[in-house]
């Protein structure tokens, strides 16, 4: 046994003590699994427990397989990078986007999930044919215009699983089944949209989070706040692959080969975006770039979806990986703490055994003053970026240009927190009865909005 191996499971073990850890973990170093185990409960109903085959939604880390999809097409001369999109989807209200602006999030365009909260109808579950036609029908400006910046962007890989479809003439998990998950023997590996579409999955991973109001772990879909798990829940291509451990360590295995994707393909994926200006941003197609001192070259993707954290990355100069999967809502400091840790052990330097935050507690407030909150607000660093605050169910909500809304717990009268972000929103008040500033305040730098 290598040191390394008994560090992890040192490590492991005492966050496992503590009640810590609902996940499961895979660390691979030269293509040797060096540890693998598995924390928690998968359902909590049941009690049943997590194991190291327990399938996981991956939520964006299923950009990657998205991406992958779109270059097998490129590869078999099905499409360029450089084609727009229109030739594919003519209906599309937004002239000039690529297949190479989607992949690298830099078309500009808006975010689906705000036109959803807005206009959908929630008692029914959404599909990406939806996504499309909410954009023709409200056409809401875009961000910038194709390549000028980069923005993360859900929508346009929601749009790249569409033109899979229109280009295959089968639907997208079909073709991703196909010419991916089979290919590479990831027998546990699907797209999968449980309240669309159930099935029985005997392993299945149920994904909770906490709510503040019961002061207890739930299915978001229980939760007021996350509720829009379930209306959203037919979309696929910026999420929904459901995985495992050992599946994505076979994904990560066949990237080092040439048999699945040629040399050429996956050096186009590891490149980094490149506007008009010049100026590049390190997202490839489908994966975050990054060069780390001590490692090399880090190629990673993450996911964040209600009740789940997905992350894999690949130090691919040295050949080292690492794969989390987690079920249960934590602390983003938290967890990234435990994901530096686990680096750090990797890597042979130093670690420190993180310690979980308490958990928060709103203060009961009249909601009647919420009322002085509601309304848009333009950040002061970037005149694109909007909060909208708004009130349901006598409950505040924030929701940022491009991101998902979040519920604002109070801890004071002017001073809310976000459920498991290091986040505080602190409004200034000009009048008793109207805010005219919100600052966000996360790990020491603030940001403020006006309102407009």
């Amino acid at each position: 046994m290598t040191t390394k191996q008994q560090q992890f499971q040192q490590f492991f073990h005492t966050l496992a003590e503590k009640e810590h850890i609902y996940g499961a973990v895979l660390v691979a170093d030269k293509g040797e699994v060096i540890y693998k185990a598995a924390f928690g409960c998968a359902d909590l109903s049941s009690g049943r427990k997590l194991t190291t085959n327990s399938v996981f939604e991956l939520a964006s880390l299923s950009k990657p397989f998205t991406a992958i999809g779109v270059i097998l097409l490129e590869e078999q001369g099905k499409l360029q990078y450089d084609d727009l999109i229109e030739r594919w989807l003519p209906e599309l209200p937004y002239p000039g986007i690529t297949v190479r602006h989607l992949l690298c999030h830099t078309s500009g365009l808006p975010d689906y999930m705000a036109l959803f909260f807005e206009h959908w109808d929630r008692s029914q579950i959404a599909t990406n044919q939806d996504v499309l036609q909410m954009l023709i029908k409200y056409h809401p400006p875009v961000h910038f215009q194709p390549n000028d910046s980069w923005l993360y962007s859900n929508t346009g890989y929601v749009l790249l699983a569409l033109l899979i479809e229109r280009i295959t003439g089968q639907t997208f998990p079909q073709y991703m089944q196909e010419n991916i998950f089979q290919p590479l023997g990831m027998k546990d590996t699907r797209v999968y949209n449980r309240r669309y579409r159930s099935e029985q999955i005997p392993d299945y991973a149920y994904g909770y989070v906490y709510d503040v109001h019961a002061g207890k772990l739930e299915l978001p879909d229980l939760v007021e706040e996350t509720k829009y798990v379930t209306f959203l829940d037919g979309i696929q291509g910026d999420g929904t692959v459901n995985s495992t451990l050992d599946d994505l360590f076979k994904f990560d295995r066949a990237l080092y080969t040439h048999e699945f994707l040629s040399k050429a393909s996956l050096e186009q994926a590891f490149t980094p975006a490149r506007m008009n200006n010049d100026e590049t941003f390190d997202y490839g197609f489908g994966w975050i770039l990054y060069n780390t001192e001590e490692a090399g070259r880090e190629v990673s993707h993450s996911g964040g979806w209600p009740g789940y954290a997905s992350t894999l990355f690949r130090y691919i100069d040295h050949d080292q990986t690492i794969i989390f999967l987690r079920n249960k809502e934590q602390e983003v400091e938290f967890e990234q703490a435990t994901i530096e840790a686990i680096k750090h052990i990797l890597f042979e330097q130093p670690y420190v055994v993180p310690e979980r935050p308490p958990l928060k507690e709103a203060l009961a407030l009249d909601p009647v003053i919420y009322e002085r909150y509601v309304g848009t607000y333009r950040f002061e660093s970037n005149s694109d970026i909007f909060a909208n605050i708004t009130i349901e169910e006598e409950r505040l909500f924030m929701q940022l240009t491009g991101q998902v809304r979040l519920e604002l717990h109070p801890s004071a009268e002017t001073i809310f927190f976000l459920r498991s972000l290091p986040v505080e929103v602190v409004f200034t008040m000009e009048h008793p009865d109207k805010a005219n500033m919100l600052t966000i305040i996360q790990e020491g730098s603030q940001e403020q909005a006006q309102r407009i």
